[in-house]
């Protein structure tokens, strides 16, 4: 049983539950193949059914961290630091973010938007879904918008999501994996005759990595 003492200091962002944290090479979107260091929080209740880390979703089975350290710990690893989930915007971000630039680090979230925006953010990948649809003062801020694309009416909700993004955000369409021999001939037909858009692949799924 977590003690209300911790729960006041979840609540304010100076713990944060932590799933896992681990280097590797960012798979996806306009950072692909750069190394990068992965906070991921747990915590989400948008509920895709396709979520491929469905274990995020319940905060509580995750350890409340103190964010000092996870910030210590990322500084060993990297310079860029993506802050993911899970549904990071569940929790005050301004902390952990306050952590990571007193330590010169360049901060990435990737995040759903279903919930206000909070920290300092380089860059911020906005993927929203249909469950649950992004806060709309979010959407002008999105340096990148990631649609997943798990069936056709993907391609709409792609082009609904588009219009609110503002003129330099970048725009890419994703195969969800489990679909992605299905999907990617769509998405290369439809990126061609809508060249607006990009094609982001989980290649980190190709190279075997986390």
């Amino acid at each position: 049983m977590i003690s209300e003492e911790v729960m006041q200091l979840v609540d304010k962002g100076v713990m944060l539950p932590l799933m896992e944290e681990f280097y590797t090479i960012q798979g996806e979107g306009y950072h692909k193949g750069t190394a990068a260091y992965f906070i991921r929080i747990g915590g989400c209740d948008v509920g895709c059914h396709w979520c491929d880390v469905k274990e995020s979703w319940n905060a509580g089975t995750h350890p409340p961290t103190d964010i000092e350290s996870i910030a210590t710990n990322a500084a060993k690893y990297s310079d860029t630091i993506v802050v993911t989930g899970g549904e990071p915007l569940t929790w005050d971000m301004g902390p952990l973010t306050d952590s990571l630039k007193a330590k010169n680090l360049k901060t990435h979230i990737e995040t759903s938007g279903a919930y206000a925006l909070s920290g300092d953010w380089d860059w911020i990948c906005l993927s929203p879904k249909k469950n649950k649809l992004p806060v709309p003062e979010i959407y002008p801020l999105a340096d990148e918008l990631k649609v997943i694309v798990y069936n056709k009416h993907d391609f709409i909700f792609a082009e609904e999501q588009a219009a609110q993004v503002g003129p330099n955000c970048i725009l890419y369409l994703q195969p969800e994996w489990s679909v992605r021999d299905k999907m990617v001939p769509l998405i290369v037909d439809f990126v061609m005759q809508n060249p607006k858009w990009k094609v982001s692949l989980q290649t980190h799924k190709y190279l075997n990595i986390p």
